[in-house]
């Protein structure tokens, strides 16, 4: 495992980077899609609060298609887009656009009142991408179709495509793209943000804990059917395991990130181990001149986004966005 408490210069920095990449891309297998038209097509159009709410459909590659929810600002012109990820919610979507579950998660709506073009869409197994006699977040039949890749990068590639919308909107400055999310949304978050080089900040409530010691490593607490990383079970396994959570945050250096993270009541078993991740990536943060961009925001309200923690996220998109 890259030790990255022993850096202490850029010299070798670019080879440890690659390294690190490599490790990123064996433990996501990401599919590969195709270059394929986006072809936005909007179903539905309601104006409120002076936001325009479109659910929309859109290719994500040449045979499947998604739905989003996108919000637009009445008279705004370049503003910046965000990315909302629902968390590990039924919802889906729909909670993320203030139409069911915890209002508290209306990332989409929230941040679209506040001026941002936002947009949000389902991972599969939810909302308008449920399948027949299958739970949500059940990634069952996903593997038995899908055995080289893991439901981690699957989500990924979407919320991946899904940013090509915002260059679909004349409103959008697709130089400011920022990402959200909280839960199952916060991991989405931070993934997409190490992999996605226009996502410009990140805020992740509640994404994860280190695989080292976390008692449930490449699954979602709380969702036994949940298996996002296969490769993590399997190095864990095997006692070779070469890459975790500050090696991932650092894979995202210089991008802001703000970590939003309950140390009690958790949903995640060992939160504390958070903390521990962002410190050994804030070395990195410092070595390439970005000290401030990597913040972490602990809290004792459990697994939830609360009024304060909410405001600790519109002050980060404030200030890097």
């Amino acid at each position: 495992m890259v030790d990255l408490t022993k850096i202490a210069s850029l010299s070798g920095w670019p080879d440890t980077r690659k390294e690190l990449e490599d490790s990123f891309n064996k433990i996501m297998r990401v599919p590969k899609y195709e270059e394929t038209e986006l072809q936005v097509r909007v179903q539905e159009e309601n104006e409120t609060h002076g936001v325009s709410r479109r659910q929309i459909i859109f290719f994500l590659n040449d045979v499947e298609m998604v739905s989003g929810w996108l919000f637009i600002p009445e008279g705004k012109e370049e503003v910046p887009g965000i990315l909302c990820c629902h968390h590990e919610s039924i919802y889906g979507k729909d909670e993320s656009a203030g139409l069911g579950g915890n209002s508290q998660l209306a990332f989409a709506q929230h941040y679209a009142e506040l001026g941002y073009v936002t947009l949000a869409i389902d991972a599969p197994t939810v909302g308008r991408r449920a399948e027949d006699k299958v739970e949500p977040y059940n990634t069952d039949s996903f593997y038995k179709e899908n055995e080289k890749l893991s439901f981690a990068g699957k989500m990924l590639a979407d919320h991946s495509r899904a940013l090509d919308v915002f260059s679909e909107i004349k409103r959008v400055d697709t130089t400011r793209i920022g990402v959200i999310g909280h839960g199952l949304g916060g991991l989405n978050a931070l993934l997409l943000t190490a992999y996605d080089d226009r996502i410009q900040t990140c805020v992740a409530s509640c994404g994860f804990t280190r695989f080292a010691t976390d008692k449930c490593a490449g699954k979602w607490p709380g969702q036994e059917n949940l298996l996002l990383f296969p490769e993590v079970i399997r190095a864990l396994e095997a006692g070779d395991l070469t890459f975790d959570w500050e090696h991932i945050l650092s894979l995202i250096v210089p991008t802001p990130v703000q970590i939003i993270t309950s140390v009690s009541n958790s949903l995640h078993n060992n939160p504390k181990s958070c903390q521990k991740a962002v410190k050994i990536a804030s070395k990195i943060y410092k070595l390439l001149g970005a000290s401030s961009a990597l913040d972490c925001y602990p809290h004792y309200d459990g697994h939830v986004v609360t009024s304060e923690t909410l405001e600790v996220a519109d002050e980060w998109f404030e200030r890097w966005l």
